[in-house]
């Protein structure tokens, strides 16, 4: 049981083990209204309220800028975004690379429904991009998508399409081997496996996730760490992002 107590600005978390008082100005009450509200906005679908440049993104803000910071350190030539959906997270990354006056998005998804497609053709960002159509771990979607990879390119991965861990697991797989040394392969969703019994979740999500398949991509890969981005600016006391993807950074190593 947690209880928040604004007027003395304290936060109690009560369990099997007793009760532990926290002031709010600590990173252990950060962390513990950030679950609480983690959970919250899952259950109120918090994320299906936001939009990039006018396409819907269903991202946490905090993990876009995130990412965002992550990118601008990689700089990357070419993003691989496998999942698509509406387009933002797309036209996000997109928007990123102009800004920065170099790169192009390559996007994945098992289907892009007519309507979402049109849109993302019809964007102010759409030069930036390359939508591919099929599974993203079908061979022959990896081979297309690597055959517009050129040799000596800069890549980063995301993998938002199907979050189930033998998904993930065959996506970093068949990606891994584009990311460069310094850049990121990000498994996104790792929340999963805290949101069990919670609305719209599955019984089986406590091991079938994306963390779960990063945990396992690791034990396999050397080449490839856990490493989350250091906060290029904080000059507060938290160090920890509050995250939808726990577990997510994988980075290759230099």
């Amino acid at each position: 049981m947690i209880k928040i107590d604004m007027k003395n600005a304290l936060v109690m978390v009560k369990d099997e083990n007793g009760t532990q008082t926290f002031p709010m100005d600590t990173p252990e009450a950060f962390s513990i209204i950030s679950k609480a509200w983690l959970r919250c906005g899952w259950d109120n679908k918090y994320v299906y309220s936001f939009t990039w440049m006018g396409r819907p993104i269903i991202q946490l803000p905090d993990d876009m800028l995130r990412i965002q910071e992550a990118i601008y350190q990689v700089k990357p030539d070419v993003i691989i975004d496998a999942g698509i959906a509406h387009g933002g997270s797309l036209i996000f990354y997109a928007s990123l690379l102009k800004a920065m006056g170099r790169g192009r998005v390559i996007g994945v998804d098992v289907e892009i429904r007519p309507h979402n497609r049109k849109a993302i053709e019809a964007h102010e960002m759409f030069e930036y991009i390359t939508l591919v159509e099929g599974s993203s771990i079908d061979p022959a979607i990896v081979d297309q998508v690597k055959g517009l990879v050129k040799p000596g390119e800069k890549v980063l991965v995301t993998l938002d399409s199907n979050h189930s861990k033998a998904h993930v697991l065959g996506e970093l797989r068949a990606y891994s081997g584009l990311v460069s040394p310094g850049s990121y392969i990000v498994a996104m969703d790792g929340i999963m496996g805290d949101l069990v019994g919670a609305p719209r979740s599955k019984e089986d999500w406590g091991w079938n996730n994306p963390k779960e398949a990063a945990r396992e991509f690791l034990q396999e890969n050397p080449d490839f760490e856990l490493v989350l981005p250091v906060f290029p600016f904080n000059e507060g006391n938290i160090t920890e992002s509050v995250t939808y993807w726990p577990g997510a950074w994988l980075k290759r190593r230099a």
